[in-house]
């Protein structure tokens, strides 16, 4: 029998600009299509509840894929075994935990005399390959997409999806791996995503087609269907970065969409160079900030109880959803470490958990951002005042009352301050001033600002 080349996938279920399956395809071997649930990922950091829904109905749709389970290095080398392999083809991944991973795994093949190769698979730009003047990484947004934009030619062209004699091998059914949720709170996710390969060009062209031409006027308002919702499928790697920024390039209104794209790309750089930013800040002077835990806070924030709709709404969303509108993310992300002065890990934490779309570089940066401790971070003195961001993208209520219905009679003019309604509702009363909870804020800023790094 013909000796196989493995490829092994991670986040990147795809057929098409997929460089690891080329370069296997184009050995001429037999190629076995490997997915493998690693159980050595950090507990902190393996698939929360969405992403596990989604990670179920992706591989459902891989064919021919080899599903395994355990730690990814003693499955690589019992498949390797089993089949007398000659080559492992994988694309990098940049999390801290899958780079010291992967380094050993390549170690070991290369030790049983199989050939290991990483491919950039799975960014526009290795983290190496964009640099400062002074030679390092960056770490604000505006010169690394203008770095981008300079070195477009690193990208390189999409690839077709090759054509390969698959070779066959025991393995699990996706059932087995047990990533549904035994009571059904995953409902309203069937009604909005369709994960898998096809559902990712669908989902683009379909934004192409409509939204992106008005993507920059329209992107802040969470009524309207103005974004791509692509952010699922550039996760678990449905379709590559690459892929996305050739096709819409072309296109009206990709401009403004596709430094969204960039911002993606930063996250990753990021993390590659900070290992610690999913736990630390990464400016140091917020090591000591003075947050003030709170349990009841936290919940009411997670239940969508704050009694500031339009951080209510955006709350219920992800829970029905497993989707945020990015405009209310940063709402709901100031809303919690700002008025309500919880750590940022706790949002961060949730957030994991409840979207499908959670990216460890992303949502890393995003809090940090918010937080204003990581890098190109919002300043400490932006605070969001949950009732102006309200009424300025959510003027009629139309996203309110889709998610928060018990103020669905609730006029127009008090649709984002419900607690001036001469009206009943049962919705609650805030549970936080707005102008104590900014002073509170601003004050716990002021302590650490002049801190020395």
């Amino acid at each position: 029998m013909t000796k196989p080349v493995i490829v092994w996938f991670r986040n990147d279920l795809r057929f098409a600009d997929n460089p690891a399956l080329t370069a296997a395809a184009a050995s001429g071997q037999p190629v076995l299509c490997l997915y493998i649930y690693d159980e050595e990922t950090p507990a902190q950091w393996r698939e929360g509840g969405a992403s596990r829904w989604w990670l179920h109905h992706s591989l459902s749709k891989m064919d021919p894929i080899c599903i395994r389970k355990g730690v990814a290095e003693k499955v690589l080398e019992d498949v390797v075994r089993e089949t007398g392999a000659v080559a492992v083809h994988w694309n990098r991944a940049y999390e801290p935990y899958a780079v010291a991973r992967d380094t050993r795994i390549k170690a070991m093949l290369k030790d049983m005399g199989v050939d290991a190769q990483s491919h950039k698979g799975n960014v526009l730009f290795e983290p190496w390959e964009l640099k400062t003047g002074t030679g390092g990484p960056y770490r604000v947004f505006t010169p690394f997409y203008k770095a981008c934009l300079a070195n477009i030619n690193l990208i390189g062209a999409s690839l077709p999806a090759p054509k390969f004699e698959a070779a066959s091998l025991d393995g699990l059914k996706v059932d087995e791996l047990d990533l549904l949720p035994t009571l059904p709170w995953d409902k309203g996710f069937y009604e909005m995503w369709e994960p898998g390969e096809d559902g990712a060009r669908e989902r683009l062209q379909t934004f192409i087609e409509s939204p992106m031409k008005d993507y920059k006027e329209k992107r802040d308002y969470p009524s309207i269907e103005a974004t791509s919702r692509l952010s699922p499928h550039l996760h678990f790697g449905e379709i590559s970065h690459r892929d996305v920024w050739h096709t819409a390039e072309p296109h009206a209104g990709a401009p403004a969409f596709l430094r969204e794209v960039a911002w993606r790309e930063f996250s990753i750089h990021l993390l590659y160079h900070n290992p610690t930013l999913p736990e630390a800040p990464l400016q140091p002077k917020f090591a000591d900030f003075p947050w003030q835990p709170d349990a009841k806070y936290l919940e009411a924030w997670k239940r969508g109880m704050t009694g500031y709709p339009i951080v209510d709404a955006g709350m219920r969303e992800l829970w029905q959803t497993g989707w945020m509108h990015n405009r209310v993310r940063m709402i709901v992300g100031s809303f919690l470490v700002k008025h309500l002065l919880q750590p940022w890990q706790e949002g961060e934490a949730w957030f994991w958990d409840c979207l499908v779309d959670a990216d460890l570089p992303n949502n890393s940066a995003s809090w940090q951002w918010i937080a204003g401790c990581g890098a190109d971070a919002a300043p400490y003195f932006r605070v969001f005042n949950p009732i102006l961001q309200g009424l300025k993208f959510d003027p009629e209520g139309a996203y309110v009352r889709r998610f928060v219905p018990e103020l669905k009679d609730v006029p127009n003019d008090f649709i984002h301050t419900p607690w001036e309604w001469m009206g009943k509702t049962s919705y609650p009363a805030p549970i936080i001033n707005h102008e104590a909870g900014r002073n509170r804020a601003l004050e716990a800023y002021a302590k650490v600002k002049n801190n020395k790094e």
